[in-house]
Parts: structure tokens; sequence; C-alpha cells
């Protein structure tokens, strides 16, 4: 049985403050959704829900890694990365203190709730941030071991948390190094990057384009900040055509990072698949996820129109 990335993450949480008793959690009134309600249960003395006050939250988090803990502040994406923008800009980053963020609730697949509540930007708002290390897990089990490297990386790190549940498609043994992608499958004629929730879906594109004699290749960045910018060097020159995939804007995700390292380079044709300049809407999210365009369907065409 799968299970939802939020509730993975707060599994992690318990578990790390099990072996670190320096982690305390904070939340902005949505325990129960983000499931930092795990940890509260467990250790009630280091956990402190602020209601709704994100920016105060922030703030609190700061003093708290000045002190010598180590944060982690959880809310959904849209409130934590656009409401508390300017407290994690000028309280966390600007000063490099060591908060982790763990926003849930991110991208489309929030579903039913609506444009309202849909992140498209969070990966934009929390990668212009000198020193702000993205982590973006693509199952339960990256989910885990996104929470432990967070909780080693000296200075502010993001983990985009989603809703859905869903299978684990890595394995225990699978590396999770940040800054290192995963190759999730070989290829010589185009190469999927991705990440999140997006790589299963890239990886039925990958079996769908092998069916029909091109061979592709899937990437999965569950680091978007630092990118790894050696593979997707590695891989401009093997293949003939990449196409970046993600639940989030195509203006400032992963996309953007890897137009960013590819610019000015000779090699691979280049395509973006992800939110063009778009709000969301509510809806299922198969439903929004076909509206969109997030499908192994359209990520095979693209990747044919690039052939």
């Amino acid at each position: 049985m799968g299970k939802s990335l939020r509730v993975a993450y707060g599994e992690a949480l318990v578990e790390l403050g099990k072996k670190n008793e320096n982690i305390v959690v904070l939340d902005a009134d949505l325990a129960n959704a983000t499931m930092t309600c795990n940890f509260r249960d467990a250790y009630p003395d280091r956990f402190f829900d602020f209601g709704i006050a994100e920016g105060n939250m922030v703030c609190a988090a700061a003093g708290m890694a000045h002190s010598g803990l180590t944060p982690f502040v959880s809310t959904f994406a849209l409130f934590g990365a656009g409401r508390a923008y300017e407290e994690i800009r000028n309280s966390v980053a600007y000063v490099h203190a060591n908060v982790k963020f763990a926003f849930s609730h991110s991208g489309l697949s929030v579903g039913e709730d609506g444009g309202s509540h849909q992140s498209f930007e969070d990966i934009a708002l929390m990668r212009e941030l000198p020193g702000m290390t993205i982590l973006v897990p693509c199952d339960p089990l990256e989910t885990e071991k996104a929470v432990m490297a967070a909780a080693q990386i000296d200075g502010p790190v993001y983990i985009r948390v989603a809703r859905p549940v869903c299978e684990d498609i890595t394995t225990a043994d699978t590396p999770f190094v940040p800054g290192k992608a995963n190759v999730m499958k070989e290829g010589n004629d185009v190469c999927i990057m991705t990440m999140g929730l997006m790589v299963p879906i890239a990886m039925k594109a990958a079996a769908m384009l092998e069916a029909e004699g091109i061979s592709a290749a899937v990437l999965n960045h569950h680091t978007v900040k630092p990118i790894d910018e050696a593979c997707i060097l590695e891989m401009n020159q093997r293949v003939k055509g990449i196409v970046t995939v993600e639940e989030h804007s195509i203006i400032g995700g992963l996309g953007s990072a890897v137009a960013e390292v590819l610019a000015g380079k000779a090699g691979a044709k280049f395509s973006r698949i992800g939110i063009e300049d778009r709000f969301g809407q509510s809806g299922t999210p198969d439903a929004l996820f076909a509206e969109y365009g997030l499908t192994a369907e359209h990520i095979v065409e693209e990747c044919k129109k690039l052939m």
C-alpha cells in the first residue's frame, strides 16, 4: 500500500526526533494536514503551534536555530513560501540560519482546493534565495531520506511535500545524495528530466517511447538546488533531446534551472513541460494533470517532436 508524502514526512520527523533531541517542529495551525501532529504527539515539549501567523513562526524558528536547535517549519506551500517569504529571506536565508522548511500541499495535486491553494511558484521563490537547498522527493521512501538529509545540511533547506497517496518507486538502497540526480532509467535518444510526483509519470512515458523504438533516459532531480550540472551536461552530449517535466511553473522551476545550465552550450534540443503562466483551478488531480499537460502521453508527444 502506498502512502502520502505528507504522511511519510510526519513519520520521518518522529524518527529524526528519536535520534536528535535538538529537533523541534513548528506549524501554523495545520498539524493534522501537514502530519506534524505525529511529532506533536510524540514530543509535545518540542512542538510549537503558532496559529495562522506564518511570519512570526519563521522568525521564531530563526531564533531557535541561533540557540542551537534545528527547527523544521511546516505549513501549506502557498502560505509558507508566499505569505512568509520576507521573513524566510531576511530572518533565515540572509543570515544562513539552520532552519528547515517542509511545505505540504504543493502543486496541482492539491486538487479540489483550487487555484487559491495550488502553489506553482514555491520552488521559484525558494530557488532564488542564496544558500537555500531545495529537495523534491518523488515517493514516501525518498521523503524520509530528504528529511534525514536536510537535518545534516548546514543552513536553510526547503523540502517540497505533496498531498496525494503514491507508491514507492525507489528502494531503501536507492542513493539520496543532495545535489546528485538519480538515473532512474538509461537511454540514448531523449532524456526526461523530472522531479517529485512527475517521476513515475515520466517512467511511464519512457516505457511508451521504448515501445516505439525510442530510447529514453529518465533523471530524477530530487535536488533542484544545487542542480546536478555535471549530469545535465553529460546528457546534453549523449542524447538528441532533453525534456524537463514538473508540477510547477516552467518559470523559475526545474525547467529554468536546467535551461540555465544548458544556456550557450551546443548539444541536445530542449523543451519544458510544466504549468505555463497560469493559475490553478478546482478539479481532481488526474483531471487537472490532463488539463495542464502533465501526462505520459504529452511527454511522449513532446519527446517525439524533438526527435
